[in-house]
């Protein structure tokens, strides 16, 4: 977990990468390639603006899709509960209909079986339609990515070489020597925020670790939930299906911490398409492109509503396992005046991507395939107008 933790946290410093320290040599041979390079760095500058322009709006595309596959998965659920409710309210009826046979007549028995066992397929006739929605939702998510995935890596190089170009030039015309300061105050700046950020990951994973009571709370929220990304699977017998708290049985100071603590004890943890629920990372699911490409099918994680689902669960909050329900699943605050432990989204109606605010400008997420859950700043470009607050007060 220490490999992981490093290796996530290496990503998230929030000092970029220092750049290179130049040479004695180099610095004296820069002055006469100035005037050549000014006019090349105008045009990389545009070229790496547009790659990342158009990057930014195919991520945003993808993760929609993504989510919304997300939604349908869990109004299949919800509508897979329904349909056990009111299998179970047949049984039941039945039993009272057979105990009181005397004394109910025979047209009113009649009546009653009827309208029972007609709520009954009518709950069933919705869950198969959620389940082909959600069937469909995954497809088309799988489609997208199919078809977009070589868009975006052509452009992921495009950019990569635009970038690569433009720190030569912008090395030579800069000044060398000034580049060198900044070399060796970003290099000791960024070996303080690691130190500093791996301390912070393993103090909240020893906390997280030592909290039985939110494990505990977890645990209970979690027992007989089906899997999020269970399609096909049917109970064989009608289920009970009891209440998810949306509110704390506790709250304050302790329980943000508590949160947070969840958060960042999975510092490193691979993110995985699908994963994640109120006990820990679990197996991701196919997409068909970009997921697929990066084995998230095959991977133990978290993507981004699952981390904020498993990191509420032990408060004894349930969250549904998509972004755009998490968005209404608390008090909206603006998102100027976020506290810590509000969570942050973005997209429409909160349906592109969620994260957990830290506060200092700082936020933890599980942010797309090929990544781990980490700490980054908070991203202001795209973010929905309003933070939701779980813990108000």
């Amino acid at each position: 977990m220490t490999l992981a933790v490093l290796a996530g946290a290496g990503q998230v410093a929030a000092v970029p990468p220092p750049p290179p320290n130049p040479s004695d040599g180099e610095i004296a041979g820069a002055g006469a390639q100035v005037d050549a390079r000014v006019s090349e760095i105008d045009v990389l500058i545009n070229r790496v603006a547009a790659a990342d322009h158009q990057l930014r709006a195919l991520d945003d595309a993808l993760a929609a899709k993504r989510e919304a596959a997300n939604q349908a998965l869990v109004d299949l659920q919800t509508a897979r509960d329904a349909a056990d409710a009111a299998a179970a309210a047949v049984t039941d009826s039945q039993a009272r209909l057979d105990d009181a046979g005397v004394q109910i007549g025979v047209a009113r028995q009649d009546f009653d079986q009827l309208a029972a066992h007609a709520y009954a397929d009518s709950a069933a006739d919705a869950a198969e339609q959620k389940k082909i929605a959600a069937q469909t939702a995954v497809t088309v998510a799988k489609t997208e990515f199919a078809t977009q995935a070589a868009a975006r890596d052509t452009l992921q190089r495009d950019r990569a070489a635009a970038q690569s170009a433009l720190d030569v030039a912008r090395a030579t015309v800069s000044g060398l020597p000034s580049r060198r300061e900044v070399f060796l105050v970003r290099d000791d700046q960024r070996r303080a925020e690691l130190t500093a950020l791996l301390a912070a990951a393993k103090a909240a994973a020893a906390r997280a670790a030592a909290d039985q009571a939110a494990r505990d709370r977890a645990a209970e929220l979690g027992e007989g939930q089906r899997p999020h990304t269970e399609l096909e699977s049917t109970p064989a017998a009608p289920r009970k299906t009891k209440p998810r708290p949306t509110k704390p049985p506790f709250t304050g100071s302790a329980a943000v911490e508590t949160v947070i603590d969840r958060a960042m004890s999975q510092l490193g943890v691979t993110y995985a398409w699908g994963g994640g629920d109120e006990v820990g990372p679990t197996l991701g699911i196919r997409d068909g492109g970009t997921g697929d490409a990066h084995g998230d099918f095959d991977k133990i994680g978290f993507d981004c509503s699952g981390l904020m689902l498993y990191a509420f669960a032990g408060i004894g909050v349930s969250l549904p396992h998509y972004s755009g329900y998490q968005y209404n699943a608390g008090t909206r605050v603006d998102v100027e005046d976020r506290e810590r432990g509000d969570m942050l989204f973005w997209g429409p109606g909160g349906s592109q991507h969620v994260a957990l605010y830290l506060g200092n400008g700082k936020m933890i997420e599980a942010p797309e395939s090929g990544d781990v859950v980490r700490i980054s700043p908070v991203r202001e470009d795209g973010i929905m107008p309003y933070a939701v607050r779980i813990v108000t007060d």
